[in-house]
């Protein structure tokens, strides 16, 4: 059993930064891909970004490649979405999963097996 648990979200004006923190419970968390996914009013889970159990592979929608990126400690049991230039399209819930099957990157939303509760991101223009 895993359990994530996200910080970091808040309000920032367009053009800002934001780092967001996902921390996990569990010994195996280093064997599991994780991922950022978001959320908006009215609008489905959408993939955010990916990382291998390593750190050494990554995926990135194309709507955040170039201002986002994915990283991860695994000394720490943390991952974390580091995101530049937000634009108000940003606006959203952010969850952070992982996946305890035998897929190495994962970006589809069926295939995680555990979420966290999500935090808030307000891009304001």
């Amino acid at each position: 059993q895993v359990q994530l648990v996200e910080s970091g979200g808040g309000l920032v004006q367009a053009g800002g930064s934001l780092r967001l923190s996902c921390a996990a419970s569990g010994r195996t968390f280093s064997n599991y891909p994780m991922g950022w996914f978001r959320q908006a009013p009215g609008k489905e889970r959408e993939f955010v970004a990916a990382i291998n159990w390593s750190g050494g592979d990554t995926s990135y929608a194309d709507s955040v490649k170039g201002r986002f990126t994915i990283s991860r400690d695994n000394a720490k049991n943390t991952v974390y979405l580091q995101m530049s230039s937000l634009k108000p399209e940003d606006t959203a819930v952010y969850y952070c999963a992982a996946h305890s099957g035998s897929y190495s990157l994962v970006v589809t939303t069926t295939l995680y097996d555990y979420w966290g509760q999500g935090t808030q991101v307000t891009v304001s223009s």
